[in-house]
């Protein structure tokens, strides 16, 4: 899947990103403990509004401050059908739960952090994924 000197990272990849981020300051409030990122790993458009501030959705011009970028592309269901477009972004890891689920992250427009689950969503639903370099 991933070309040559690059993977798609594990479930342990995934927060060792998100503690980096929540130790550095990048919580929408400037703290350094819980989970309060998903402003900063958001794109600057695409996301519905929010009332709630803090989330990616709230002033989405003051997104992206880690520069991740993640845009709301939804997802894709194992029966073809697409979902949550605007409202939310998912991005699977490669740690494996059993034969039928994996670990996954995911923001929602009206929520402060990455998400993070894995029975929910089969392999055959449809995430996107992130690259890291080796």
């Amino acid at each position: 899947l991933a070309p040559q000197g690059w993977h798609v990272p594990t479930d342990s990849e995934w927060t060792n990103l998100e503690n980096h981020l929540i130790a550095n300051g990048y919580n929408y409030d400037g703290s350094t403990s819980g989970n309060k990122i998903g402003k900063a790993i958001s794109s600057t458009t695409g996301w519905n509004t929010s009332s709630i501030v803090g989330t990616p959705g709230y002033s989405s011009n003051t997104n992206n401050s880690s520069e991740l970028n993640m845009i709301p592309s939804g997802w894709r269901s194992i029966n073809g059908m697409f979902y949550d477009e605007n409202t939310s972004s998912g991005f699977w890891s490669s740690s494996s739960t059993g034969l039928t689920n994996a670990w996954y992250r995911v923001l929602f427009y009206d929520d402060f952090g990455l998400g993070r689950g894995w029975n929910t969503a089969s392999k055959g639903d449809g995430f996107r994924i992130r690259m890291v370099r080796d």
